[in-house]
């Protein structure tokens, strides 16, 4: 069965796809505006809600709060620095097969899931070490 999408939902999957990245709520903005007829920043959030509650787009909060969007295409890890906030993919996921078990178990129907650690970069340890 295909999704059906507003025509401001459609837009903001099709910039998506072509980015291939995760992006803020107002960068998105900013790029609609840029390409074609720009939406309102409310109209992207809402959209980007409806998005989310059908299962095609997936969040990721930083540790900033502020939240990244994405196309669900695949499970997202990462290694974040809470002092200097870069943020390293890492390809292992070590929760693949308790999401299956989950979805088994409590017929719960899983779209995507993250698995985030948090901590500091090896340069924000340098950085550190040298100042000691």
């Amino acid at each position: 069965m295909k999704t059906q999408y507003t025509r401001s939902q459609a837009r903001i999957v099709r910039v998506l796809k072509s980015l291939n990245a995760a992006i803020s709520a107002q960068d998105l903005y900013l790029e609609l505006k840029n390409r074609e007829q720009p939406l309102g920043l409310a109209t992207v959030y809402r959209s980007l809600e409806a998005l989310k509650l059908q299962g095609t787009v997936q969040a990721r909060t930083l540790p900033t709060g502020e939240s990244l969007y994405s196309l669900i295409s695949q499970d997202q890890h990462h290694l974040t620095c809470v002092n200097c906030g870069q943020s390293i993919p890492i390809d292992e996921c070590p929760v693949h097969n308790l999401e299956e078990r989950l979805q088994q178990s409590h017929r719960f129907q899983v779209y995507y899931h993250t698995l985030e650690f948090f901590g500091r970069c090896y340069q924000c340890q340098l950085i550190d070490s040298a100042n000691s």
